[in-house]
């Protein structure tokens, strides 16, 4: 919107070009919290051994799925995690109980996705 409070459409491609925009977009993403967070690379590195080792592991495709799924999830919380902070961060660098608590929360949604991950394997492998 404008000052004067009139709608300003911009351009929005579809089809082919918007999906090739799209990956383009998250290629930019993954590779900037590859080289950016220590935290997405270390979970990434446990990802290269938890997955393999899940995939060997798992009786059938359901175990498969249940052992590799939550490790996948860690990836993805982390990516939301790091963007939490990015936008905090560009915000402004003084300390705010918000920006505090912001932070707070999406660190807690990464233990989280730890805890899913020790559950699952826990009840997948101590079950049989």
């Amino acid at each position: 919107m404008e000052a004067d409070g009139a709608v300003v459409e911009r351009y929005k491609p579809r089809g082919f070009t918007r999906l090739l925009r799209a990956f383009g977009s998250s290629m930019r993403g993954l590779s900037g919290a590859y080289r950016e967070e220590a935290a997405f690379r270390q979970e990434l590195a446990l990802a290269v051994i938890v997955i393999p080792l899940g995939l060997w592991l798992g009786h059938g495709p359901v175990e498969r799925v249940l052992l590799v799924g939550p490790v996948l999830l860690i990836l993805i919380v982390e990516l939301l995690n790091s963007a939490i902070e990015a936008t905090v961060d560009r915000i402004g660098p003084e300390r705010h109980v918000l920006a505090g608590l912001a932070k707070d929360l999406g660190s807690a949604a990464v233990l989280l996705s730890f805890v899913l991950l020790a559950v699952v394997w826990s009840i997948v492998l101590l079950g049989r």
